[in-house]
């Protein structure tokens, strides 16, 4: 499931994270969006399912607005551990720039029981489809959101009418949920 990231990374030059074996969590499944000024800045949405994060570049971020619908490419899948990466990717090597964690927390789908593994069956089969429908809990991006594939990579993230839709640029919060630095200073 992560050779396309082992393949794409030097890790004799990058601190990012070694790929592992794939590893189920335990608990809630977890998401984290991170925040990353590589040649383009855009944010990178994550959602853990089957011991991997499932990766998509949102160029322009989140929106809290459910008229706005956000591309969203879809990348290859990311260790668990890249959820807490907080650093910069040298220059010259793939995604070079830095990163930061924008935001993180839990997410879910009410299209299945609670337990965890009712939970990834039901997510795997929308992933299949599609068209996941996902409420998340974090610190800047909470209640729910959908994710559509359009075509190939592309796919649109899209924030559901909730209590927690609003106007405002939630992109404007741009200190990281880990460390409290802004994406400028972010380093190593």
């Amino acid at each position: 499931m992560l050779k396309q990231y082992a393949k794409k990374r030097n890790f004799t030059k990058t601190s990012e994270p070694k790929p592992a074996r794939p590893k189920r969590g335990k608990g809630p499944l977890t998401f984290v969006v991170q925040k990353h000024a590589a040649s383009h800045l855009h944010y990178d949405f994550r959602l853990e399912l089957d011991g991997v994060l499932l990766s998509w570049a949102v160029p322009k971020g989140p929106s809290l607005n459910p008229d706005e619908r956000r591309l969203a490419m879809k990348v290859e899948d990311h260790p668990l551990d890249y959820g807490g990466f907080e650093g910069t990717i040298p220059k010259g090597e793939y995604g070079g720039g830095s990163v930061m964690v924008w935001d993180r927390g839990e997410y879910f789908t009410e299209k299945a029981p609670g337990t965890r593994e009712a939970q990834e069956k039901e997510l795997r089969s929308q992933l299949k489809d599609g068209k996941m429908e996902i409420l998340l809990d974090g610190q800047k991006l909470k209640g729910g959101f959908v994710l559509i594939h359009t075509d190939e990579n592309r796919w649109l993230l899209i924030k559901r009418h909730d209590e927690f839709t609003s106007d405002c640029e939630v992109t404007e919060e741009d200190r990281s949920v880990l460390s409290g630095r802004k994406i400028g200073e972010i380093d190593g």
